[in-house]
């Protein structure tokens, strides 16, 4: 293992000023053998190194490399071992949230989502709840809204969000100014991953400016 020989240590009481004093501090040849003999000397102390510039950013923030450090070639040094072998790891379907994936068809053999199954991803959805029909379980959500006018635009952002899906849920515009929608696979009589998918992209529309006014009181 290489040694570092210099290291540039920043003192506090000069961080305020943009032309800060630097240090250079050599380390001693002996320092090895020191460590061998205190062995817990490398556990036990940890340096930290501050790097300050013109823009004063530190700790918080990149800035560009030092001549000095740009000479010393420090970036051939941090990327690994000849041998280090570099991958770029593409995330698999399960580490995606629910609104980034996309409906499949589903085979009217394949068995609906069990409730204790259900009642897991019901975490992942916001405002859905479920519901136990004789047709098999169902999610259900409400919005309350400022008015009819309201409620028909919901409806048409809820349907250009699913129409790419080709799973729609179930729409009630009801008066004076609720939308209800119901989520369900009928072909397997219960819930399946699109009908958690859909919520979840459900979810995502924007209803701010849909819903009543919160009334502020001077």
């Amino acid at each position: 293992m290489a040694l570092i020989s210099h290291l540039c240590f920043s003192h506090p009481h000069h961080l305020s000023s943009p032309s800060s004093t630097q240090t250079s501090l050599s380390l001693p040849h002996y320092l090895p053998q020191f460590s061998q003999h205190h062995p817990t000397l490398e556990n036990q102390t940890s340096l930290k190194i501050r790097a300050t510039g013109g823009d004063m950013l530190g700790d918080f923030g990149a800035r560009d490399p030092f001549p000095a450090e740009v000479e010393s070639g420090f970036a051939d040094k941090v990327l690994g071992n000849f041998n280090t072998e570099h991958r770029i790891l593409i995330p698999n379907l399960s580490s995606l949230s629910l609104s980034q994936q996309d409906c499949t068809p589903v085979s009217p053999l394949h068995p609906p989502i069990s409730r204790d199954d259900a009642q897991k991803l019901l975490k992942k959805v916001v405002g859905w709840r479920l519901l136990d029909e004789e047709g098999g379980l169902r999610l259900q959500c409400l919005w309350k809204l400022r008015d009819f006018k309201c409620g028909v635009e919901l409806i048409n952002r809820i349907y250009k969000v699913v129409e790419v899906t080709g799973h729609f849920p179930n729409l009630h515009l009801e008066l004076p100014n609720q939308v209800r929608a119901e989520l369900w696979t009928a072909s397997i009589g219960g819930l399946s991953m699109n009908d958690f998918i859909v919520a979840a992209k459900i979810d995502e529309i924007k209803t701010s400016d849909l819903v009543p006014k919160k009334r502020i009181w001077a």
